[in-house]
Order: structure tokens, then C-alpha cells, then sequence
């Protein structure tokens, strides 16, 4: 885990807004593979309806 002296020594080593930056692209990498993982899980939902439909007919 990242604590106070070691963000304190990457602004100094990298600025400010390179760390912040570095810093967001983490947070978005997470968020989006979770909004991948919902999407995938409704793809399957949905083709699994359809499959059920194409038998039913």
C-alpha cells in the first residue's frame, strides 16, 4: 500500500499532476473492468433468454 511519504516522494521525484494523473488512470482501470464484468454477465443473461425463446417456438 502506497502511504503518505511515498506520494509525497513521487510528486517530488514526478509533479503534481503526473501523480494525480497515474493515480486516476488506476481508479479507472478498476471501474472499467468491473463495467466490463456487468456487461459480460448481461450479454450471457440475455443470449440465454433468446436460446430460450429460438426453443420455445
Amino acid at each position: 500500500m502506497i502511504d503518505a511519504g511515498n506520494i509525497v516522494q513521487l510528486i517530488g521525484n514526478f509533479g503534481f499532476p503526473i501523480v494525480v494523473s497515474i493515480y486516476l488512470l488506476h481508479r479507472f482501470e478498476n471501474k472499467i473492468e468491473s463495467l466490463e464484468n456487468a456487461i459480460h454477465s448481461i450479454e450471457n443473461v440475455v443470449n440465454s433468454r433468446m436460446e430460450k425463446r429460438k426453443g420455445g417456438e
